[in-house]
């Protein structure tokens, strides 16, 4: 006997037959002798709905009551779930975060889980159960109902799936699997057979939207095999797991990720002098708004060039926060462009291929499109180009790097 979490996003339970197929599909992992713990998200589309009503009242919904509202559609879910699979012929008991004691810290709408009381749903799976928890949210120290953020149902599977000890967390979603790109954008995407969590975290953190990086995070922090599969046709998915030092061919490249949801904010005039960068960077990480991509040009008559990518929802904010701030940081100009998109070529090859670089900028520039901002490590390399060249930059490097092809068949370097 097994233990297998199983999370299902909102497309998944998106209508009452869906929700009896998921059920009809849990049962049947039941019957062959596993115990399953299952993770829903709200019905497709609730959650907007549920934030619209709340930005009909307040243009800026307050933390706390904000939670306790988009918390509810989970609640809905798991309810109608219990109830078709004991319908299937099954039994089940659902649990809200909070009756599970997923204790979190105070971030409302960020919420980080600090640990997880398992000790009732083992107790239920010991009674031959389905365990149906709500994904997304938790409880604070006191009492609190807090939310991960959207996509958080993930991060709760996984953080389930590491207290609980499963044996896999299976992610069910409307694809069928991690492909080398979107293959909305590429015809010729394949699907990954696996992938390493460390591949898996630079996609997601890059824009790849298949899993949520908190949740990919959980998973290689306490070695939880995920595996991405398709709640609407059957097939094995993509096992994202630890690197496999028995394959003998790694790919060198293994996918593309890109994200055009990036803005471009470059202060001209800098004082170069040490601590301007951590001046600028500390006033935007105060208001709790992440930065990607950092650049800063070489300085040049006492003054620098610094730029940084942040979410474009959070350059209204940069934008007022740095001009409050530009006297004193003593800049000549703050500007802002939303006309980027962030696009990365991510592969634990690279580790041990040279020339990766040298082939992905040689592509951009036989196309013409010029790179603004240049990103590394040691398997990734991330570049900002302008938005209207994105889709051609994918296709011409996935067709440059062979991706359609079996690592063992790919040639270009």
């Amino acid at each position: 006997m097994s233990l297998i979490v199983q999370k299902y996003g909102g497309t998944s339970v998106g209508s009452v037959e869906r929700i009896k197929a998921v059920a009809d599909k849990v049962v049947n992992f039941c019957k062959e002798g596993h115990q399953v713990v299952v993770v829903v998200s709200a019905m497709s589309g609730e959650t907007n709905r549920l934030i619209g009503l709340a930005q009909q009242i307040q243009e800026e919904p307050d933390p706390r009551e904000y939670d306790v509202l988009v918390s509810t559609g989970e609640q809905v879910t798991i309810a109608l779930l219990c109830m078709a699979i004991k319908a299937a012929g099954g039994e089940a008991r659902s649990y809200t975060g909070g009756q599970v004691r997923i204790l979190t810290d105070d971030s409302h709408s960020k919420a980080r889980i600090q640990k997880i009381d398992e000790g009732g749903i083992r107790q239920d799976l010991d009674a031959g159960r389905i365990v149906v928890v709500a994904g997304f949210q938790g409880v604070d120290a006191k009492g609190n109902i807090t939310t991960l953020g959207r996509g958080g149902s993930d991060t709760s599977a996984v953080a389930l799936a590491a207290a609980l000890n499963a044996e896999e967390c299976q992610i069910y979603t409307d694809v069928d699997g991690v492909y080398t790109t979107d293959p909305r954008v590429v015809d010729n995407a394949r699907r990954l057979d696996r992938i390493t969590f460390e591949e898996m975290l630079e996609m997601a953190s890059q824009g790849s939207k298949v899993l949520q990086i908190r949740s990919v995070e959980f998973a290689g922090k306490y070695q939880v095999p995920l595996r991405v599969l398709s709640s609407f046709e059957e097939g094995p998915g993509t096992l994202i797991s630890l690197e496999d030092d028995s394959q003998m061919e790694n790919p060198i490249v293994s996918g593309i990720a890109f994200n055009r949801d990036e803005a471009k904010i470059t202060l001209k005039g800098v004082p170069d002098k040490p601590g301007s960068a951590s001046e600028i960077l500390g006033i935007v990480a105060a208001s709790n708004i992440e930065v990607d991509v950092i650049v800063q040009n070489v300085g040049y008559q006492g003054s620098s060039d610094f730029s940084f990518t942040v979410h474009r929802n959070d350059v209204k904010k940069t934008m007022e926060l740095l001009l409050s701030a530009q006297e004193r940081l003593g800049v000549n100009e703050v500007i802002a462009d939303e006309g980027i998109a962030k696009l990365a070529l991510v592969g634990v090859g690279m580790r041990s291929h040279a020339g990766v670089a040298a082939l992905m900028f040689k592509v951009l520039g036989d196309e013409g499109i010029n790179i603004q901002m240049i990103s590394t490590s040691e398997i990734k390399i991330t570049v900002i180009i302008e938005e209207k060249y994105l889709e051609l930059a994918v296709r011409s490097i996935h067709s440059a790097f062979e991706m359609d092809q079996q690592p063992e068949d790919q040639s270009a370097l």
